[in-house]
């Protein structure tokens, strides 16, 4: 597969047409790469593939049960040669995404006796997901890095707060990429500071890994990453699979997250010996096709080079910034730093005459009915970044959904681009938002029961494949 050829030709359903609000059928472009990508062809084919042969991995002696075994155990090695994992010291855990994956390390970390104190704390920051926020929080202190008013996390502070908790420190999450700017934090550096601090750091590569070659570097590097978490959805095999990567000796202590099946040796009446790591925990049936999916799109992804898939995308979106920056009532929210590095996340509003924003959902919804362009708007997992880039009080998305008898919250319009994203996209794009901008609907929206803005008059055309998946 070639990057200079057509990037359409590398995934699944990139010419697809969809009808919009007057019946017409235009090609769907889509920009909303960051919440999931679509399955590349070379993960399409190994599933299609595969499912002939499908059956229970691990203690089957049929030739289709030990063939799976074997494919599920070579995508394990795929996926931490990707990262560069060092197959003696580390493990590679396959879950549904990268949610479960920290959710998995999270249980790792000893948890305070209720009405104790304690000094041990997790160190992470305001731009991150709620994914690696929340897990947090409920394993004991957590201690929040603040925000530049552009969104990006104040180094300064994370210094300061590492040295201030030094050899209290139980982890330092943090994001390898924003799936609200883009913005690209020092991995590296911030994985020297933490070890400085005597402290292990977990990476939530879910919005770096599909835009960046990532290499979680020796262990006897200081800015070795210790922990790294991915989704397969947004690495083009949507098939239900993540991964975490760590060293396996925190995995061969303790009681997994779920117990059951496959996570076990022994099983006596009044006990339980643990199975070693990774199986300890697996529980259960694992997903076989979505980690051979995986596994096949970052060989794909190798094969292309990841460092040619950043050039070709920063190439792009220098093309989407300046198209946008070009349409009046377009804001922007761009780094404080023009030169700051970033992935392809766009983050925008769109502004009536009065320099009010337009309500996203609004937006939204006419890009994608009258335009065929798909995009992501609201705040997109990530309230307290949101509240930093719209300069709310904390609680301000709270207060705002408290006050709106239809549910809104602020938000932001987010564009994202992926491998296989064109220039022509782009156009697509900034004709769309220019049209919005310019001009009022010829359409009347209703809000539906989902707070989903959709227009009064609404093709029912479906394929009958795709109305049979939806017959009742």
């Amino acid at each position: 597969m070639e990057l200079s050829g057509d990037p359409k030709d590398l995934v699944v359903g990139a010419r697809e047409l969809v009808p919009l609000a007057d019946g017409r059928f235009v090609r769907y472009v889509n920009l909303d790469n960051a919440a999931s990508t679509p399955p590349l062809v070379a993960v399409a084919d190994a599933v299609s593939d595969l499912l002939p042969y499908y059956a229970s991995v691990h203690r089957g002696a049929g030739y289709k049960s030990r063939f799976c075994t074997e494919a599920y155990e070579v995508a394990r090695l795929r996926v931490g040669r990707f990262f560069g994992a060092d197959p003696e010291r580390d493990v590679v855990i396959f879950g549904r995404n990268t949610t479960d994956a920290i959710n998995k390390l999270a249980h790792r970390l000893p948890t305070p006796v209720d009405g104790e104190p304690t000094e041990r704390v997790v160190v992470t920051t305001l731009a991150e997901h709620h994914s690696n926020l929340l897990p947090w929080r409920a394993r004991g202190r957590v201690v929040q890095v603040g925000l530049r008013p552009d969104g990006a996390i104040d180094l300064d502070q994370m210094k300061a707060t590492l040295l201030r908790h030094a050899g209290r420190i139980d982890l330092v999450a943090v994001s390898g990429a924003s799936n609200v700017t883009g913005l690209v934090p020092p991995i590296h550096e911030l994985a020297s500071w933490a070890h400085a601090a005597g402290a292990p750091i977990l990476v939530d590569g879910a919005q770096l890994a599909p835009h960046r070659p990532i290499d979680v570097r020796p262990h006897d590097d200081p800015a070795h990453i210790d922990y790294l978490a991915i989704s397969g959805h947004k690495l083009y095999a949507p098939f239900g699979t993540g991964a975490l990567i760590g060293p396996r000796a925190t995995f061969d202590q303790g009681a997994p997250e779920y117990q059951g099946g496959g996570t076990v040796d022994t099983v006596t009446p009044d006990g339980v010996i643990w199975a070693p790591a990774p199986d300890r925990d697996e529980a259960g049936s694992p997903n076989v096709v979505g980690a051979v999916a995986l596994g096949v799109a970052l060989e794909t992804l190798a094969a292309l080079g990841m460092d040619r898939v950043a050039a070709a995308e920063h190439r792009l979106l220098t093309a989407a910034l300046h198209a946008l920056r070009a349409v009046d009532g377009v804001r922007l929210l761009e780094p404080a730093d023009p030169a700051a590095d970033r992935v392809g996340v766009i983050p925008f509003e769109v502004l009536d005459d009065r320099g009010e924003p337009v309500d996203h959902r609004l937006v939204a919804a006419r890009l994608a009915h009258e335009h065929g362009v798909g995009i992501r708007n609201g705040c997109f997992c990530a309230h307290p970044l949101l509240a930093t880039l719209l300069d709310l009080p904390p609680d301000g998305i709270q207060a705002w959904s408290t006050r709106r008898s239809d549910g809104f919250r602020p938000g932001l319009l987010r564009a994202s681009l992926g491998c296989y994203s064109d220039l022509d996209d782009i156009d697509r794009l900034a004709a769309a938002v220019a049209a919005i901008a310019k001009e009022p609907s010829p359409w009347t929206y209703q809000l539906d029961a989902d707070g989903q803005f959709n227009p009064d008059t609404r093709p029912g055309w479906l394929p009958p494949r795709l109305r049979e998946l939806l017959r009742h």
